[in-house]
C-alpha cells in the first residue's frame, strides 16, 4: 500500500500529540509502521527518548481458550488500578484485503469509550509466529505514548506462536480443560514460553486435573535448571465472570519484581532490541538485493548451485 510522504514536522507533531494522549495520533503512527512508511526512521528517532517504561504482557494459547475474553478482563483489572492500557490484538489476515480478519476490537467493546484504553487490531499479513512483523515498532509507539501496560494478544494459531517471548516482559499461556491442552503443554517448548499459566474456563470439569498436570510438568522442567529460576505459577480463572483475574495481575506483578531483582528484565529487553535491530537490518538488505527470480531460475536449470547464487546476490554481481 502506498502512503503519502510526510514531512519531519508532521512526524514530530504526531509524536507530540500521541504523547499528549490523542488516540488519532497514536493510531496514525501505528498506521505509518504497518504501511512501511519511508518516514519510519524519523518516527523511531522521535519515539526513542520516551520508551522503556511500559510493561509488555503477552497472551497466547490455542484457539478457543478465551484469549480475547481474558484480555478484556485484564484490561478491566488494570484500569481499576488506574493504569493506562493499550492492546494489540494480532489477527489472521484477510486473503482479499490483507487486513485483520477477526477484529478483536469487536470483542472488547466494553472499553470502546474509555479514554484510558487504546485497542488496535493488526493483521499478520502472512507472517508466521503468531505476530505481525510491525508489532515491535507498534509497541514503541504505545510505550512512548505513555501507556503503563501494553497487552499483546497473539493470533492463536497453535504451537507456532512463540515469537511473543521475544517481545513480552511477561508471557501468559492460556489453556482450558477438555481441549487436550495438558498434552499440548508438553510440546513445542511451551513450558519455556510461559511465565504464568492460566487455566481459563475453570468452572468446567477437568480444570483441576489440567492445573495438576501443568504443575507436575513444571516441576520436571525445574530439575534441569541451574541457578535461580522463576517458579511459574498456575492460576485458574473464569474470565467471563472476572473470577481469578486479581491473582493473574498479582502473578504478573510478582514476575516483574523477580525479573528486576535478578536482572532478567534488562536481559529480556536487550534481547528484544537486538532482535528488532536484526529484523530491520535483514529487511533493508533484502530490499537492497531486489528480486531473486533470475538467480532462482539459474539454480533450477542447473547453471548455478544455491551457495554460488547466494554469493552473487551478496556481492551484487548478478552476472559472473
Amino acid at each position: 500500500m502506498s502512503l503519502a510522504v510526510a514531512t519531519a514536522v508532521d512526524v514530530a507533531g504526531l509524536v507530540d500529540r500521541a504523547r499528549d494522549g490523542e488516540p488519532r495520533a497514536v493510531a496514525r503512527l501505528i498506521s505509518l509502521v504497518e504501511q512501511g512508511s519511508a518516514q519510519l526512521p524519523l518516527v523511531a528517532a522521535a519515539l526513542a527518548p520516551h520508551t522503556g517504561h511500559a510493561r509488555v504482557i503477552g497472551i497466547t494459547g490455542a484457539p478457543g481458550v478465551g484469549k480475547s475474553t481474558s484480555t478484556n478482563a485484564l484490561v478491566r483489572a488494570f484500569r481499576e488500578q488506574d493504569k493506562r492500557v493499550a492492546v494489540i490484538a494480532v489477527d489472521p489476515s484477510s486473503p482479499f484485503s490483507g487486513g485483520a480478519l477477526l477484529g478483536d476490537r469487536v470483542r472488547m467493546g466494553d472499553h470502546a469509550t474509555d479514554p484510558g484504553v487504546f485497542i488496535r487490531s493488526m493483521a499478520t499479513r502472512g507472517h508466521l509466529g503468531g505476530l505481525s512483523w510491525a508489532t515491535p515498532q507498534a509497541l514503541r509507539v504505545l510505550d512512548a505514548a505513555g501507556f503503563d501496560v501494553i497487552i499483546v494478544e497473539t493470533v492463536g494459531v497453535g504451537q507456532s506462536e512463540v515469537e511473543i517471548v521475544a517481545l513480552a516482559d511477561t508471557t501468559l499461556v492460556l489453556l482450558a480443560p477438555g481441549m487436550g491442552d495438558g498434552i499440548q503443554a508438553a510440546k513445542a517448548g511451551i513450558l519455556e514460553i510461559a511465565d504464568v499459566f492460566v487455566v481459563n474456563k475453570a468452572d468446567r470439569d477437568g480444570a483441576d486435573q489440567t492445573a495438576r498436570d501443568l504443575k507436575y510438568m513444571i516441576s520436571l522442567g525445574r530439575k534441569d535448571r541451574e541457578g535461580p529460576s522463576w517458579r511459574v505459577p498456575v492460576v485458574k480463572t473464569v474470565a467471563a465472570r472476572m473470577e481469578g483475574l486479581d491473582r493473574v495481575v498479582e502473578a504478573i506483578t510478582e514476575h516483574q519484581s523477580w525479573m528486576a531483582e535478578h536482572g532478567e528484565l534488562t536481559e529480556r529487553r536487550l534481547r528484544r532490541a537486538g532482535a528488532e535491530i536484526e529484523a530491520i537490518a535483514v529487511e533493508r538488505v533484502r530490499t537492497r538485493f531486489g528480486p531473486v527470480d533470475q538467480l532462482a531460475k539459474r539454480v533450477v536449470e542447473g547453471e548455478l548451485d544455491p551457495f554460488a547464487a547466494a554469493e552473487l546476490l551478496i556481492s551484487g554481481n548478478l552476472r559472473p
